[in-house]
């Protein structure tokens, strides 16, 4: 079995904590053979898709984890599985890559999670197709539809659209001496479009990972609780992961979309849940498997290899 997997540069995991790094190391304790390459690297040849790759081999190691041979090109057809890990932004060149591996799927690519389905869902618009679990929410580009909703609301979350690990999501209220700064950086004077939602005050709680694989919620939830003084639950924001059952409502959620997500193309996606509310479906390189193994005893990477096996021998 051949696994290549488009992800980062491998000196930038952390490997303590890297969810990618988890799905190669199970993939290696299978005994399958695991790629990597970057994805600028794919192109299409005599009208085939493929991309500079390097075998690479787990050593066990804290520091020095992995070694490499020589990359060389190869057609993406000659893999079991390709799996897009790339972390965002979602820029022009992501599109491109998720362009490029829709034709590979074309020629037979199986590609998770498909190229379709990244484009399709926005990590933040997705959440406009559920507005039964979503919380009182705009989409903009003009300035003066953000105040007025701070207006109606009091207490708002202003986010761009295409950012990650809580980047730019700022905490908003009314008469905050901040609010015409921060939108005009936000929206680059109305030149860029942006989200607002309610506060949801239960964020003190976590915000709540909620793991969909292959349209199938797992058992635990990864709390990501921020820290005194700060909005944002992120671990990239310093928030503070905590392992926890799915909850009912999360259960919910989560049987909802998965059906509707795997249907989409969406192999793994992770469900961002504060209170009782949607808030984010992240279909990238969605993250928290070594958090939620690590304090539940739950390997989510044996979980999904076993998951993406099924379908690659479907």
């Amino acid at each position: 079995m051949k696994i290549l997997f488009i992800a980062d540069p491998l000196s930038t995991f952390k490997i303590y904590k890297d969810s990618t790094f988890a799905m190669m190391r199970e993939a290696s304790k299978r005994g399958f053979s695991i790629y990597h390459t970057l994805s600028q690297d794919l192109a299409v040849k005599a009208g085939i898709v493929g991309t500079n790759a390097s075998h690479v081999k787990l050593t066990g190691k804290d520091d020095l984890w992995f070694e490499t041979d020589q990359i060389r090109p190869l057609p993406l057809a000659d893999f079991d599985a390709v799996i897009m890990r790339t972390d965002p932004p979602f820029d022009m060149q992501y599109l491109y890559a998720t362009q490029l591996l829709s034709i590979a799927e074309q020629q037979g690519v199986r590609v998770f999670n498909s190229g379709q389905a990244m484009r399709d869902l926005n990590e933040k618009l997705a959440i406009l197709n559920f507005s039964e679990f979503t919380t009182n929410t705009i989409v903009a580009t003009k300035q003066s539809d953000i105040v007025q909703f701070l207006v109606q609301e009091k207490d708002i979350i202003v986010k761009p659209l295409d950012g990650m690990g809580g980047s730019g999501i700022f905490r908003l209220r009314e008469g905050d001496p901040n609010l015409g700064s921060v939108l005009e950086m936000l929206m680059n004077h109305e030149q860029r479009t942006i989200m607002a939602q309610r506060y949801i005050p239960d964020i003190v709680n976590g915000d709540k990972r909620v793991l969909v694989i292959d349209g199938e919620p797992i058992p635990f939830v990864l709390a990501r609780i921020p820290q005194v003084g700060e909005t944002r639950g992120n671990l990239a924001a310093g928030g503070r992961g905590v392992a926890q059952p799915i909850s009912p409502r999360e259960l919910e959620i989560a049987q909802t979309l998965g059906p509707i997500l795997k249907a989409k193309g969406v192999f793994l996606a992770g469900l961002d849940v504060i209170g009782d509310f949607l808030t984010e479906v992240n279909v990238t390189s969605p993250t928290c498997f070594q958090e939620i193994t690590d304090q539940t005893g739950f390997d989510v990477a044996v979980h999904f290899m076993d998951a993406l096996m099924k379908n690659i021998n479907a």
